[in-house]
């Protein structure tokens, strides 16, 4: 049973990787053009599968997340946290309208 986890998951690593090489684009590959990034996964084993996962591609994160931006400044992203975003402070010091009998 060692023996097949020790051939299978480098190779699931590899074949992941290269799938999501594959569905990348151009212009978000960093560091080597496609074909050698294809060459580093399919010769390198488990490092070349390791490598593109951690430095290929540019702008890795969640999908549909927008980019985390963490300071003081913070940029053009949004707040890291609440407490962090000046008009979500401002907004508690405001106060609530009181509530009618006829609002469930």
């Amino acid at each position: 049973m060692l023996k097949v986890l020790l051939y299978a998951t480098p190779l699931i690593l590899a074949i992941y990787a290269m799938v999501d090489l594959v569905q990348t684009k151009d212009e978000d590959i960093q560091g080597l053009p496609k074909l050698v990034w294809v060459l580093v996964i399919l010769f390198g084993w488990v490092v070349g599968p390791i490598a593109w996962l951690i430095a290929g591609r540019r702008g890795r994160g969640l999908p549909g997340l927008p980019p985390r931006v963490a300071g003081p400044g913070n940029g053009p992203g949004r707040p890291t946290a609440p407490d962090d975003d000046p008009d979500f402070l401002r907004g508690l010091n405001r106060p609530r309208p009181p509530k009618r009998d006829d609002d469930v």
